[in-house]
């Protein structure tokens, strides 16, 4: 059924809402992906406060010329199939998650390009983004980095120790 002006001004008006309120977004093609794998990737997507949002290729382009407050630099990425954006207020998390469904769905699900810190990105400069790993990852290997040094330094007092009573 075809849409209206009215309807197309209101997706465009969403998209551009989208556009200058995320901090990241992910052009996601789904060509070919079932009912229950879509259902699957939107409620994972969502408990990570990740949005997916599908709109047509043209509305899209329109929608992101010019987003009120908000320049883009680059040029938009080819988008190829049926196209849907991951986005949300986490820089990285819309690309690691629709990564990992990339690798779960192979060929369902694929990157196409972004907008990452107000510039367009190609598929292969988010995919390296996309493998950042999360905050709470990137902590707990920054306490291991500090930890590594006393951990030896215990250790070696200890080998001191079981030498001296031996």
């Amino acid at each position: 059924m075809a849409r209206t002006k009215a309807e197309k001004q209101e997706i465009i008006e969403k998209m551009k809402q989208i556009g200058s309120e995320s901090e990241s977004l992910v052009f996601v093609n789904f060509h070919g992906l079932k009912v229950s794998g879509a259902t699957e990737v939107r409620r994972k997507l969502k408990s990570e406060n990740v949005n997916f949002f599908v709109a047509k290729k043209s509305i899209m382009r329109k929608a992101f010329e010019n987003i009120p407050g908000k320049t883009i630099a680059g040029s938009m990425p080819e988008l190829e199939g049926e196209v849907g954006v991951a986005y949300g207020k986490d820089l990285i998390a819309p690309a690691r998650e629709v990564l990992a469904f990339q690798n779960k769905f192979k060929g369902n699900v694929t990157i196409l390009g972004g907008i990452f810190e107000g510039k367009y990105m190609t598929k292969d400069e988010m995919l390296s983004i996309a493998l950042i790993p999360s905050l709470l990852t990137l902590r707990g290997m920054f306490a291991n980095v500090i930890n590594s040094p006393v951990q030896g330094f215990v250790m070696a007092l200890d080998q001191i120790a079981k030498k001296k009573t031996a």
